[in-house]
């Protein structure tokens, strides 16, 4: 079991290996950011990682303040699944009514690979590929269905 202060150093050690991972991958090397994360331009979405010990996760969370605008966005990436799910051959969890960790519903679209752990670091490397890997899948999928968005 870790103290709170081991397991700080041990998520920062593990986002700083991450960092050092992509540093390494071709099709990142052209990028001025490594991923879109935050910087969607669509108000209310932002792609995220998500490293725990039930495995890595990479994510659309859609949590616009306004809950129409909410379920709005959430309709639209619903309504172009199958292009949303084209690069994702076991498809992706689709959860409309999520709640975060501070106890608000977002809603929800990831894939995830269970099995891993954050704690074991010889499972950093699998984070790393499949964070890497899914991500650049997930802003492909969002960069496509987000052009058919109407404001």
């Amino acid at each position: 079991m870790y103290s709170k202060d081991e397991l700080k150093q041990l998520k920062k050690k593990f986002w700083e290996g991450f960092g050092a991972y992509t540093e390494t991958l071709p099709q990142l090397q052209h990028r001025k950011t490594k991923f879109m994360l935050y910087n969607t331009r669509l108000k209310g979405t932002a792609l995220k990682f998500d490293a725990n010990r039930e495995g890595a996760f990479v994510m659309l969370e859609i949590d616009a303040k306004d809950e129409d605008r909410r379920f709005r966005l959430y309709e639209h990436f619903e309504r172009y699944k199958v292009i949303m799910e084209q690069d994702f051959p076991d498809g992706l969890v689709w959860n409309p009514f999520y709640v975060n960790e501070v106890g608000k519903y977002i809603c929800r679209i990831y894939t995830q690979k269970p099995g891993i752990d954050i704690h074991r670091t010889e499972h950093w490397n699998e984070f790393y590929r499949f964070m890497a890997e899914e991500m650049l899948k997930m802003e492909k999928a969002f960069r496509t269905v987000k052009e058919a968005w109407e404001e």
